[in-house]
């Protein structure tokens, strides 16, 4: 079971145990660990190779982050195809075998370029909207554990015996990670106001529907407050409902014409939220079983 272990033992320590629960000692099981080994393990692999390949397909959008380095823009053409190759390549690489070493190479890389976005000029809703991009590669490196040596930083990872601190690190790096992804995006749409009109006509709603009834911003503040919810009060019901609201909302996009990358690409989008429910739900099952053995 997901408790039993760890709390009898607890128990036995303490005249009055606490409820287990993520936050106060819960231990994951053997089981649980490797499911949300595999859900970071497919979503980090998503990212890299859905970004690495738009840099081997070449994006004009590119072009205003390397300025922001003082690469020209002949240069940047070149290093495109360059960056998408050893994104591909690290991406296929955690999904056969991965490493400390390139989780924490990939939470730098995807914090970095996520703040490329507000330093490019395109608002500070851009890199809180792909919170996902490092915050999963951070997660991922949070449930393995950090190296202790050389060693262990390019060793091969399995799924690890998760103590209850690691837990409740691991609970709350999800949940920051899941609120900013949907406050950021909920930002684009509420505050830069950016269009969506190509995702609402899949749905069959037209321009102007969306232009006379300002769906666009009200979309945009109910994702923002669904994110303060998420680090508020994640509870079960609430992050299926977000975990179905990500994947069906980015699905829109090859919808509407859009590269399947697009979608692609922002596997950690849904690995956060699906892994935090994930964790609720074992709490709550956690919980149940201490009240029947009381």
């Amino acid at each position: 079971m997901f408790c039993k272990p760890s709390w009898t033992s607890d128990i036995t320590r303490t005249a009055s145990a606490p409820s287990p629960s993520l936050d106060t000692g819960a231990r994951l099981g053997s089981t649980e660990a490797t499911t949300l080994h595999w859900i970071f393990r497919l979503a980090v692999a998503a990212e890299f190779v859905g970004h690495g390949a738009f840099g081997m397909r070449t994006k004009a959008t590119w072009l205003s982050y390397f300025a922001v380095a003082g690469i020209a823009e002949a240069s940047a053409w070149i290093l495109m195809p360059v960056i998408g190759i050893i994104d591909i390549a690290l991406g296929t690489l955690a999904l056969v075998r991965p490493m400390r070493a390139v989780l924490l190479y990939m939470a730098f890389w995807g914090f970095f370029t996520a703040c490329l976005r507000p330093l490019a000029g395109e608002g500070i809703w851009e890199c809180l909207e792909r919170a996902g991009n490092f915050g999963v590669p951070l997660a991922f490196l949070v449930l393995v554990g950090w190296g202790r040596s050389r060693t262990d930083w390019f060793a091969r990872l399995e799924a690890p015996t998760v103590t209850p601190a690691r837990v409740a690190t691991l609970g709350w790096l999800l949940r920051f990670t899941t609120g900013m992804l949907l406050i950021g995006h909920g930002g684009i749409g509420a505050v830069m106001a950016k269009d969506w009109t190509p995702y609402f006509a899949v749905l069959g709603v037209g321009a102007a529907t969306v232009e006379a009834r300002a769906l666009i911003p009200l979309l945009g503040w109910f994702e923002m407050a669904l994110g303060l919810l998420i680090i508020a009060r994640p509870s079960v019901s609430l992050l299926v409902f977000v975990f179905v609201w990500k994947v069906g909302t980015e699905w829109l996009r090859p919808m509407a014409g859009e590269p399947l990358w697009e979608f692609i690409e922002r596997g950690g989008s849904y690995a956060a939220p699906l892994a935090l429910l994930l964790l609720r739900h074992w709490q709550a099952r956690c919980e149940t079983w201490h009240q029947r053995t009381r």
